[in-house]
This record gives C-alpha cells, sequence and structure tokens, in this order.
C-alpha cells in the first residue's frame, strides 16, 4: 500500500467514527488532506471510492471544486461589471502575461465585496447537516500558483460551518504544520497550525 493509499485509509477510519470529531476547537470542524500533486488522479479514485463506503455508513458526501468556485466567482465579477471579471482577465492575460492577470485575480479575491469567495463556500454548506454530511474541498490546483492562498481558507471560515470539510491539498507537508503548496520548492512552507494535517 502506497503512502497516499496509506494515508487514506487513515481518513477513511476517522471519517467514519462516531461521533465524527474532527477538531477539538468546536468552530473548526475541518481536516486539511495533502497530497503528491503528481497523485491527482490517483486521489480523485480514492475521493470515489471513500464516498461509496462513506454513503454505504449513512454519510452523504458533498464534493466543492475550488475550480468551479474560481470561474463562478469570476463570472460573478463580470455580471455585476462587464469591464471586469473573467473576459477582462482573459485580455489582459493577452495583453501584459500570466502575472498581470493573476495579481488582478488576487485583487479580486482579496476584495470580499467583489468576490466574497469565504461566503459562497458557506452558503453552499448552509443548508447541510452536520450529523449526516461531510464535505470534500477539491480541485484546488486551480487556485495556483497565488490566485489564493488555500492554507488561509479554513480559518476564514471558522465559525461560519459546522459541517465536517476536508480540504484536499495539493502539496507537501515541511515538518509538521508546513504546507508547500504545488509542491513549489522556491516557496516558503505556510503552516495551518489549529487544523490537523493528514
Amino acid at each position: 500500500m502506497s503512502s497516499l493509499e496509506s494515508r487514506f485509509a487513515d481518513l477513511e477510519r476517522k471519517l467514519k467514527k462516531r461521533p465524527l470529531k474532527l477538531n477539538p476547537i468546536k468552530t473548526l470542524p475541518f481536516l486539511i488532506f495533502h497530497y503528491a500533486p503528481s497523485d491527482e488522479w490517483k486521489l480523485r479514485r480514492l475521493i470515489t471510492n471513500i464516498g461509496i463506503q462513506l454513503e454505504n455508513e449513512g454519510k452523504h458526501i458533498v464534493c466543492l471544486s475550488m475550480e468551479e468556485l474560481l470561474w463562478e466567482s469570476l463570472t460573478a465579477i463580470e455580471q455585476q461589471n462587464p469591464i471586469e471579471g473573467y473576459s477582462a482577465v482573459v485580455e489582459l492575460e493577452k495583453d501584459s502575461g500570466f502575472l498581470e492577470a493573476q495579481d488582478q485575480v488576487i485583487t479580486y479575491f482579496s476584495d470580499n465585496d467583489r468576490c466574497p469567495l469565504v461566503e459562497k463556500i458557506a452558503k453552499r454548506l448552509e443548508s447541510l447537516d452536520s450529523e449526516t454530511h461531510i464535505v470534500f474541498l477539491i480541485h484546488v490546483a486551480a487556485m495556483a500558483p497565488d490566485l489564493y492562498q488555500m492554507h488561509v481558507l479554513l480559518d476564514k471560515l471558522e465559525g461560519k460551518t459546522m459541517v465536517p470539510t476536508i480540504l484536499f491539498y495539493p502539496g507537501s507537508l515541511d515538518g509538521i504544520t508546513g504546507l508547500r503548496f504545488m509542491d513549489m520548492r522556491d516557496r516558503e512552507p505556510m503552516g495551518n497550525y489549529r487544523v490537523e494535517i493528514l
């Protein structure tokens, strides 16, 4: 069994426990599962399998794609203001390059009025039952390299949901709490000390 499969088996055991408690801090019912970006397709297969196993245990798995949220957010910005959002970012990349376009998206995501990413996620989770649902935040690589600092997402969701949520984080663990997004070796590892990293 590979390290990924072994850790995934640990995750499955953890998610089958009754009562399910991912974190001693009640307002942070979250866990980060890190994996090598090269294992993305293996991970997707494992997510499908664990979903079936947990459904058999009476849990309902809800997969929330960060990739979809990214495009929905850019489209919503454009609908509010036609000179901003998705089309504007595409044109900016054509004219000025990727880094300028990335900086614009970062600006959108750092403005909670224009792009309330955390609120969008919380809204999607509000109708879910914390006793029967488990949320998987997937396709996180869409936020690479710097569109959104994924290691802080769960901190910003604190108190906004009680639904157990697993952030599937493409990257490596550096030490006990350091995460290196997409295994980018030129980056300092970013830590999350309040959420377990598996």
